[in-house]
């Protein structure tokens, strides 16, 4: 069924991805972002279709985006929030904890007041692996106690808190999507994104923070937007919550590295800056469970390792 639905954070890597996606299926878009992190060159192609409109607008200001909305929502309605807006920098959450508290928690907590308020029915949600913290093990959707170690997963882990106390008061349905790290062409942030440009300011030299044995699932995008449509198509409970991943696999840093450098700078020297972790928050080793996204019928077709290959020639 076509419908009306509005992505925040459109203009983002992922959200970009998202608005293209629901656009070729026949839906109406609307896209909110305020530029901060995302780019209007992502949404090119969207804003040619006359089935999209853009708003340059930030999701906390919800005055300003009440009043831009209520002519938008037509008879039907907007049915669904895609709410993708949030901090995509986890090192400077680390450094200013408020960073994490305006961009990731209140943009969730405002977004509902506008949900509320135009009687919007259902949201999806982006959330992360950063929830679960550290505990070691394969992560599945009721690992816990959760304990972040990050102010983004933090922020993530409240934002989620308020979505499920917002299904007791007026929400209808909820979809949690715990991301895993996430690459692909129109990033704005991420390890591949990292390593090209310090390779453009040094094509003879890459610094990589920690040790290079930090090893996480990576996802292409075009396999993360198409777990997201298909988790809320088929999905039918009123709360839903899955970890989206590759079935299996890991890559390490040292792989990504390496990689990078084959590609952008052959004959350039990999500096380790040495320790397990990053930076601070960072979660130096992790492997999802998706067992429950494979039972409802999804798997990724790209390996870990496959889609870092495929995300860097797309980066290039």
């Amino acid at each position: 069924m076509k419908t009306t639905c509005l992505v925040t954070g459109a203009a983002g890597f992922i959200g970009s991805h998202l608005v293209d996606r629901l656009l070729a299926l026949g839906h109406r878009v609307i896209g909110i972002d305020n530029l901060l992190l995302g780019h209007r060159a992502n949404l090119a192609a969207a804003l040619k279709n006359p089935q999209f409109k853009f708003l340059e607008l930030d999701v906390n200001d919800v005055n300003a985006c009440l009043a831009a909305l209520r002519p938008e929502t037509g008879a039907a309605g907007i049915t669904t929030v895609w709410h993708l807006a949030a901090n995509s920098d986890i090192r400077a959450g680390g450094r200013d904890p408020e960073v994490d508290l305006r961009l990731t928690f209140l943009t969730t907590f405002n977004v509902l007041k506008l949900m509320e308020s135009l009687a919007i029915p259902e949201l999806v949600f982006a959330s992360t692996s950063a929830i679960y913290g550290d505990p070691g093990g394969v992560l599945a959707e009721d690992t816990g106690p959760l304990f972040p170690v990050s102010n983004y997963g933090a922020m993530k882990l409240a934002s989620e808190g308020v979505i499920t106390a917002a299904l007791e008061r007026f929400l209808k349905r909820a979809w949690i999507c715990r991301f895993p790290n996430v690459v692909g062409g129109r990033a704005t942030h991420g390890v591949i994104f990292d390593f090209l440009q310090k390779l453009r300011a040094n094509p003879a030299r890459l610094e990589v923070l920690g040790d290079g044995a930090q090893e996480k699932p990576y996802l292409h995008v075009g396999e993360l937007v198409d777990a997201m449509l298909f988790v809320f198509q088929k999905s039918p409970g009123r709360l839903n919550c899955y970890n989206i991943a590759p079935e299996t696999g890991a890559t390490t840093v040292r792989f990504i590295a390496e990689a990078v450098v084959r590609a952008a700078a052959p004959g350039a020297a990999v500096h380790y800056t040495g320790g397990s972790r990053g930076w601070v928050g960072d979660v130096p080793k992790f492997l999802y469970s998706t067992a429950k996204l494979k039972a409802l019928g999804w798997s990724s077709k790209l390996t870990s390792d496959a889609a870092i290959e495929l995300a860097i020639r797309e980066n290039l």
